[in-house]
């Protein structure tokens, strides 16, 4: 797909050459029935020359390329309005053109979930940073790293958990950025959606980010999930323009903390050490876990298995959509099975698990998968 498009903008670039080259008497062009004066040929091949910049800027800058692309497509209509009867056809290229950048600039551009997402995991970043280079002089604290003393307290399951993470002798994390690619649907009888996704977590001051981009029927879904001082919320665009989901309220705080305590077991297990959370044993592989977040204090049963790593997280703290003719959410039992393990910079995590609902008197579906291609401590 990509590289189609960009054929087709160099191809439609040089087909503007023909302007300058009926202008200037280049070429003997019969299909260009109307006069081209050097003036407008020249014009015409400044539009060409921007066609095939544009091409270039998207493989090297496709976030930034919509702008480009726009001022090509402006100029190139321009010119193909003038000489409307020869070279109308050339409109269907600019369409398509215009398409893409559109897409590109609802989605990347300030108006876009995505740049929102990139806005607050900076604020994020810069206030971890900041505690950092503040050191602790003057309100700041800098990372030390985890020793077994630290595991003091624990139950033993999470103990041995985090020792065989790798997590004991590296600084404690203060946030972290992840990666995925994966699968998700809205229901058990709804098709599978292909999506790639990034999170940032902080943990010194708990925030959670997770942005996602999917596709409904060829179409891309923007799905962008943030949590920053106990609040939630939740939105979904289709064509990134368009709002199908807005959601906010105690039932999207609570869940979005189920999740935020998911994340830290699953992905930066030293980080066990430092939630607040009271722990009790269940038996030997199973521990509950009651971690709190501002107002909301949720439960999870975590699952330990061999060699002592997190095997799945169960809570019935989470909220689905409710199915029923008067939306919302309902309260349902939530799992994330860990189907494979990884090593990243030196921490094992999981790689690859799901995302399971358990709705009572149903059978239990599986609404996602996802597999972590990228992990980044700080």
């Amino acid at each position: 797909m990509q590289w189609a498009l960009v054929a087709l903008m160099v191809l439609h670039g040089l087909i503007h050459f023909m302007g300058p080259a009926k202008a200037f008497g280049l070429a003997d062009l019969p299909q260009l029935t109307q006069p081209i004066s050097r003036g407008l040929g020249v014009v015409w091949a400044v539009a060409g020359v921007m066609m095939m910049f544009a091409a270039g800027h998207f493989l090297v800058a496709p976030r930034t390329w919509w702008v480009t692309a726009f001022l090509a497509v402006g100029l190139s209509q321009f010119v193909i309005a003038l000489a409307w009867s020869d070279a109308r056809v050339g409109t269907v290229a600019n369409f398509v053109v215009l398409a893409v950048a559109l897409d590109g600039f609802l989605t990347y551009g300030p108006l876009g979930l995505r740049a929102q997402y990139e806005r607050d995991v900076q604020s994020v970043v810069e206030a971890a940073e900041g505690a950092e280079v503040a050191g602790p002089d003057v309100g700041g604290s800098l990372p030390t790293a985890l020793t077994p003393d630290d595991l003091f307290g624990l139950p033993e399951a999470v103990r041995r958990y985090v020792t065989a993470s790798g997590a004991v002798g590296r600084p404690r994390p203060r946030y972290f950025q992840a990666r995925w690619t994966g699968r998700i649907r809205g229901g058990p009888d709804q098709e599978w959606m292909e999506f790639v996704a990034e999170q940032h977590n902080g943990l010194d001051a708990p925030a959670r980010f997770f942005y996602m981009d999917a596709r409904r029927g060829g179409l891309p879904v923007a799905i962008y999930h943030d949590m920053r001082g106990g609040r939630a919320r939740m939105r979904v665009r289709l064509l990134s323009m368009i709002p199908l989901v807005h959601e906010t309220g105690p039932e999207m705080d609570r869940a979005e903390t189920v999740t935020l305590f998911n994340d830290i077991a699953l992905l930066a297990p030293g980080g066990l050490v430092d939630a607040d959370t009271e722990w009790e044993v269940v038996d030997g592989e199973r521990v509950l876990g009651r971690f709190t977040q501002g107002s909301n204090i949720v439960e999870a049963v975590l699952h330990f298995g061999e060699g002592g790593m997190l095997t799945d997280f169960v809570s019935d703290d989470r909220y689905a959509a409710d199915p029923g003719a008067d939306g919302g959410f309902v309260r349902m039992r939530w799992s994330t099975p860990v189907t494979e393990w990884r090593t990243f910079d030196g921490l094992r995590v999981m790689s690859r698990g799901q995302g399971v609902w358990h709705p009572e008197g149903a059978p239990s579906w599986t609404y996602v998968e996802m597999t972590l291609t990228d992990l980044v401590w700080r």
